[in-house]
């Protein structure tokens, strides 16, 4: 889980910037990214794809990240916004915002899976990053928990579609409170299974 941290330090790099985003695939609600800058050598026992973790584990490395690491953005990307310009340019906006909302400039970037264009800052895009690289992990932790809270919150202001439960994804329940009610301002209208 520190190989690419450690190639890059071996290179020079002080300030090594994992990004990952939650919520490409749900019918409703944001796309969250988080950016982690950990201190060098940092180890965090288990920390791996938050999708892989348990909720409980996730709460636990969320609040353990938030301690150890030098720097933590998040940037979220609305709805509407993701239906006007599409999800994969959302979740490179998403990481953008996440990227400025950092206290410190990171000098190399480990995404998970993508690049970002206009960025000066070397960046290595790694297919399954979060699983692979503990930077992109910590990032991983940070957006999925950043975005079921949010889930969570809208819950209360929309109530019939339990985004509590699912958080948004397109579950049986989700796709059948849909059906019944109608799509919700949270809901994203461009994706299959809202468009009515």
């Amino acid at each position: 889980m520190t190989s690419f941290e450690v190639a890059l330090y071996e290179s020079g790099h002080k300030l090594i910037c994992g990004l990952d985003e939650a919520g490409r695939g749900p019918l409703a609600g944001p796309v969250v990214a988080g950016a982690v800058i950990l201190p060098e050598n940092c180890v965090m026992e288990g920390l791996r794809d938050s999708k892989k973790l348990s909720a409980r584990r996730r709460e636990f490395f969320f609040e353990a990240i938030n301690k150890k690491a030098r720097a933590v953005g998040i940037g979220i990307v609305d709805n509407e916004t993701i239906d006007r310009i599409n999800i994969l340019q959302a979740t490179r906006l998403a990481m953008k915002k996440a990227l400025d909302a950092l206290q410190l400039k990171p000098d190399a970037l480990l995404i998970d899976a993508l690049t970002l264009s206009d960025i000066d800052i070397p960046q290595q895009g790694i297919i399954h990053g979060d699983d692979r690289s503990i930077s992109i992990a910590a990032a991983s932790v940070i957006a999925k928990v950043t975005r079921d809270r949010l889930m969570c919150d809208y819950h209360a202001a929309f109530p019939a579609y339990h985004f509590h439960q699912h958080k948004g994804y397109s579950t049986r329940q989700h796709l059948e409170q849909i059906r019944e009610y109608g799509p919700c301002p949270l809901h994203r209208k461009t994706f299959r299974g809202v468009i009515c």
